[in-house]
């Protein structure tokens, strides 16, 4: 199941200080917005968003539709789907999308370990 562009977002206690800590390793902005509290950065194929004050701990984030350069991918597996997929196997979801809407939406679920995923579609 292809679940589009992967990153980690990182809750971050200075996003100043993490920026330019990610800039020394290869990171370069992307997108986002410092002045809204988050910023997106690359490094080949590898993003990360830093979050400063949005919630407590690091999370996985997939976005359905997109690439690793934010454009749109297509042909791409609706997070409605794979929400569907994922219920269908026994997995539990934390929030569920409104299986009859279309367009954004986003799904959250837990790993056994407890690791926070978001499958966050913008399109």
């Amino acid at each position: 199941m292809d679940l589009g562009a992967f990153s980690v977002s990182l809750a971050v206690a200075d996003l100043a200080v993490s920026r330019e800590f990610y800039a020394k390793l290869g990171f370069s902005d992307m997108g986002g917005n410092p002045e809204h509290g988050y910023l997106i950065m690359k490094n080949g194929t590898t993003l990360i968003g830093l979050f400063q004050g949005m919630f407590e701990n690091n999370i996985l984030t997939f976005n359905p539709g997109w690439d690793s350069d934010a454009k749109n991918a297509d042909p791409f597996v609706d997070v409605r789907e794979i929400q569907a997929r994922l219920e269908a196997q026994g997995i539990t979801l934390e929030q569920k999308a409104d299986p009859n809407s279309e367009g954004p939406a986003h799904i959250t679920l837990t790993d056994p370990d407890g690791n926070a995923i978001l499958i966050d579609q913008h399109r």
